[in-house]
């Protein structure tokens, strides 16, 4: 090259540092050929350039303008609504033909109507109701389907509650999203009467999942206490769920400035005071430190893995959960344990501040008051 850009020596320097040699040289070529041939050595010029004729650079050259300051950090993610379009989509796709335009119709009502909730302030609702509710829709479709159904007129309240009898454990959740979707149909006149408005469902509130016992919890931190030969991040995965009531989310996000290394105390993501650590809970947050210094990396989250060693995104969800996979348990259920016991122990309003969460939360927690017959 004639002219080399001003940060030319710096790309260099980073691939050599993030990359294998020999695809960093790769790299470092592909890059000078490309330049070579651009009218410009702007970083935003040559990204547009690569996408259409090195698409292999993009990814590292991005990285590299980004953490050295020549790109405007990325906006934020919005991952999580493509995926919940992709759920809904494969749940309306999955409806039989004939029951699935009034699905579609419904879907879309429902996204109305939670556009229309956060315009006025209200209280809108999440993506993963709408997708229960969908899923509800498609398997009665489905079960109607199988009887020889063709249109929603012809439901009755007699096969809304054979399908409701297929999964007692279901039926309260199951009945409140066709509840919204025959109100629906029914208001668009596509029905003439609501086969859910004589159905029931006793829902019972508080939490009833999977908890642990004191002794498997003794064991569990026996194990992350005792045993040196375990991953780092299974130990400190393990004692901040079952300890502190991490969520996945909020370990994923940890980074070096929610570390307080004078305190031994962490910042989660979210939560709006530092959180005091344990002898034990620290110590395996120094063996996730030792082991990412061990990577090389810079990037400056704590649970580094070899796939976001060479970049400064978070582990995937997925990496926390698959981490405690020798111990059959997901980090839930250790959540779930610790909330059980603060939620019995401490006031509401503490946890509220402490924990971040909704006061609605934290009641699903709390155990039930003793009721009594009236006199």
């Amino acid at each position: 090259m004639p002219a080399p850009p001003s940060w030319w020596s710096g790309l260099a320097a980073h691939l050599a540092a993030h990359r294998h040699p020999i695809y960093a040289a790769d790299l470092i070529a592909t890059t000078a050929r490309l330049l070579l041939h651009a009218e410009s050595c702007d970083p935003r010029s040559l990204l547009a350039r690569a996408k259409s004729d090195a698409p292999e650079l993009v990814g590292a050259l991005t990285d590299f303008f980004r953490t050295h300051g020549h790109l405007d950090p990325p906006p934020p993610p919005r991952l999580a609504d493509r995926r919940a379009t992709e759920r809904r989509s494969r749940r309306i796709e999955s409806t039989p033909a004939p029951l699935r335009s009034q699905t579609e119709k419904f879907a879309a009502f429902l996204l109305l109507q939670r556009e229309q909730a956060e315009h006025l302030g209200l209280r809108p609702n999440q993506l993963i109701t709408i997708e229960i509710r969908l899923a509800a829709v498609r398997d009665l479709a489905l079960h109607l389907h199988t009887e020889g159904h063709t249109n929603w007129a012809s439901v009755t309240t007699a096969h809304m509650e054979s399908f409701l009898a297929l999964n007692p454990a279901l039926r309260a959740s199951r009945l409140a999203g066709l509840r919204q979707f025959f109100a629906y149909a029914h208001h668009a006149k596509v029905i003439l009467h609501n086969p859910t408005d004589p159905i029931t469902a006793v829902q019972h509130r508080g939490f009833h999942g999977p908890t642990l016992t004191l002794t498997q919890q003794r064991t569990l931190y026996q194990r992350w206490t005792t045993h040196h030969d375990i991953h780092p991040h299974e130990a400190f995965i393990g004692l901040a769920a079952l300890l502190h009531a991490a969520t996945i989310t909020e370990l994923r996000q940890l980074t070096d400035t929610g570390i307080n290394p004078h305190h031994h105390s962490v910042h989660f993501p979210g939560r709006s005071l530092a959180l005091p650590l344990d002898d034990a809970t620290w110590t395996a947050l120094q063996r996730c430190q030792e082991h990412r210094h061990q990577l090389g990396s810079d990037n400056p989250h704590l649970l580094v893995t070899r796939l976001t060693r060479t970049h400064h995104g978070p582990a995937g969800a997925a990496h926390i959960r698959d981490t405690l996979a020798p111990t059959g348990l997901r980090p839930r259920i250790l959540r779930s344990t610790r909330l059980l016991t603060l939620a019995d122990e401490l006031d509401a309003k503490i946890l509220t501040t402490s924990l971040g969460m909704s006061y609605a939360g934290v009641a699903h927690y709390r155990p039930s008051p003793n009721l009594t017959k009236p006199i």
